[in-house]
């Protein structure tokens, strides 16, 4: 004896998911006021979250059972934005990132996959509160995650000298400019910007890109102080820098290059002073993140020191 199917009644269902989402909204209210004052600051309205599921199972692309079965308010909370790391430390953000950087990453320094950068992606803005991406508007170098090696300081303008960099006199500086030239025409046209430009910036491998000659102005142009996130998997340490130089060689077996400060921030201005990093760009439009070491997450603020 064959059994005939029940026909779904989606208006009774549309009807049904509605009162348990009005329900679970009130519940979350009085249970968890913090986490909907949170959501409603960053324009998330909880009551709203789920309408788009409602609308897909009503019409049967979802099935209803697999709708009903999901806690709605554990769903309220896993489709909004993290408050694990609001006030975290510095060392609970990079301890949590080792840890779930590692099995992003390939046993072997090389190329990522594409589906990879996404992860890690979700994984930096998740810690960090920032949006980087392996491509950015249509650009990838070739390279995202590789070897990073110590670069000199760069000269900022005509007649700079390493003594006058602030530090890390040791590493001295370059005899001649910088991929994009000078920073700036004079001293006295040195900006505090300018300033930190050269201090926290990198060295990546444009020549290498494979349209770099049919595509140079534009590039050029793209790649002149682009903004870009640099990680050691290692020890959790990220910075952010801009592009400001060309190479290493690809006989020096590594992709970039760092300066003085951010290759010391990063752990990696001793010994070989080389070492593996993941570099991404930021997508930073407004420019709202600065320069240098990352320490908290930018969205969710830095850690009360007082308390």
């Amino acid at each position: 004896m064959s059994v005939r199917p029940t026909k779904l009644d989606a208006t009774r269902l549309r009807s049904s998911l509605k009162t348990s989402r009005v329900s679970a909204s009130k519940h979350l209210q009085v249970r968890h006021p913090e986490a909907v004052a949170y959501l409603r600051k960053r324009g998330i309205e909880v009551e709203k979250i789920r309408e788009h599921a409602v609308r897909l199972v009503a019409s049967g692309v979802l099935s209803g059972a697999l709708a009903l079965s999901l806690p709605l308010v554990n769903q309220a909370i896993t489709f909004a934005p993290s408050l694990k790391y609001a006030g975290a430390s510095t060392q609970k953000l990079q301890n949590d990132l080792i840890s779930e950087i590692s099995p992003l990453l390939p046993a072997k320094v090389e190329p990522l996959r594409r589906e990879r950068e996404e992860e890690l992606s979700v994984l930096f803005e998740r810690v960090w509160g920032i949006k980087v991406y392996g491509e950015l508007e249509g650009e990838h170098l070739n390279q995202t995650y590789g070897y990073i090696g110590a670069e000199q300081h760069l000269p900022r303008y005509p007649g700079d000298t390493v003594s006058q960099h602030g530090g890390y006199y040791g590493s001295g500086i370059t005899p001649g400019k910088g991929a994009w030239g000078y920073f700036a025409n004079s001293k006295s046209q040195m900006t505090q910007d300018l300033v930190q430009k050269e201090k926290y910036y990198v060295a990546v491998q444009t020549l290498y890109l494979p349209d770099w000659n049919t595509r140079l102005k534009y590039l050029r142009d793209w790649y002149k102080y682009r903004k870009v996130l640099v990680v050691n998997p290692i020890n959790g340490k990220t910075i952010v820098a801009v592009v400001a130089d060309a190479g290493p060689a690809k006989f020096t077996g590594k992709h970039f290059g760092g300066s003085p400060e951010v290759m010391a921030y990063l752990g990696l201005n001793v010994g070989m002073q080389k070492g593996p990093v993941i570099l991404f760009f930021v997508d930073d439009s407004d420019e709202k993140v600065p320069l240098g070491p990352l320490e908290y997450n930018l969205k969710l603020g830095q850690p009360d020191l007082t308390t």
